[in-house]
């Protein structure tokens, strides 16, 4: 299967049973894990990898992780931190990868999505600006409105 567009990723992300999802959106959260130096995001990724993993340890996990979450919001202040603000999404992507059973919903879909953003804020962070067209309208409209 070739993958183009989002609806393929997320198509072919819902036909893997939630293990594999686990496993897969783990990946995806190790790709953006130098954005966010929480040893409980690292933590949570490891044990979102194994296959080996209990309910019980998947739990300690998520709850370890999802306190970093709240720890890494409160980091990135009113300032609008936009490295702080990478870090926040990287450990909601990995406390997706961790999400107890009973909470699971769209896991791989989830953590692609948390680890684009805080891709994005990275780019912010470092004065790249994005790749998106309301960017592009905006140096236009910007353009009009000095010329006048």
């Amino acid at each position: 299967m070739t993958i183009q567009t989002d609806a393929d990723f997320k198509a072919a992300l819902n036909k893997l049973p939630i293990p594999e999802q686990r496993r897969v959106a783990a990946r995806f959260v190790e790709s953006v894990t130098a954005l966010c130096h929480d040893p409980r995001v690292t933590a949570a990724i490891d044990a979102a990898k194994r296959v080996d993993i209990s309910d019980a340890e998947l739990t300690a996990a998520f709850h370890a992780v999802k306190t970093a979450c709240v720890d890494s919001y409160t980091q990135c202040g009113h300032e609008a931190d936009w490295r702080a603000q990478a870090g926040h999404f990287v450990a909601k992507a990995a406390e997706t990868c961790v999400m107890p059973d009973g909470r699971v919903h769209d896991i791989g879909w989830n953590a692609a999505m948390q680890a684009r953003m805080a891709r994005t804020c990275e780019v912010i962070s470092t004065g790249q600006g994005t790749e998106n067209r309301e960017a592009a309208q905006q140096y236009r409209i910007l353009e009009e409105f000095i010329k006048r």
